[in-house]
């Protein structure tokens, strides 16, 4: 599945809930259903800086090219954000990651129901992930 075949599925599922505190509850949801991060990535060196709970990021290159994402966070909503986000970019190589349009944040509108400081946690997460994307590319052209 494309990432944008990601997002469209996430818009849909959206689509059917029409209270805000529904679709809380379902991210909510989503992140408990995240698997936790392995204990030896939730130290300082991925935190995410700007987040202003305690969210980490991890990211795997896999053997065909591709990237896997784990993330875990202490706060509830941010964790199935962070879900969200995983199950759309990981799976996929570094251009495709690289050059993605992450639109669903705005059709599902959760942009507009986050606290500014959630919205710079959303943000820094984001850059975040293609930073990896960036990362990981440059390895595996050093390769060629």
């Amino acid at each position: 599945m494309t990432i944008n075949q990601q997002q469209d599925e996430i818009i849909e599922e959206f689509a059917d809930i029409d209270d805000w505190m529904d679709r809380y509850a379902y991210i909510i949801d989503l992140g408990n259903a995240l698997p936790p991060i392995d204990e030896k990535y939730r130290t300082p060196e991925y935190l995410i800086e700007g987040c202003q709970s305690r969210a980490w990021l991890h990211a795997d290159l896999t053997p065909d090219g591709k990237i896997d994402f784990t993330a875990d966070s202490d706060a509830i909503i941010v964790k199935g954000i962070i879900s969200l986000l995983v199950k759309v970019l990981s799976g996929h190589t570094p251009d495709e990651i690289m050059n993605s349009e992450l639109y669903f944040i705005d059709k599902i509108g959760l942009a507009e129901h986050l606290s500014p400081t959630r919205s710079n946690g959303l943000a820094a997460l984001v850059k975040q992930m293609k930073l990896y994307a960036v990362a990981y590319k440059a390895k595996l052209d050093s390769l060629k």
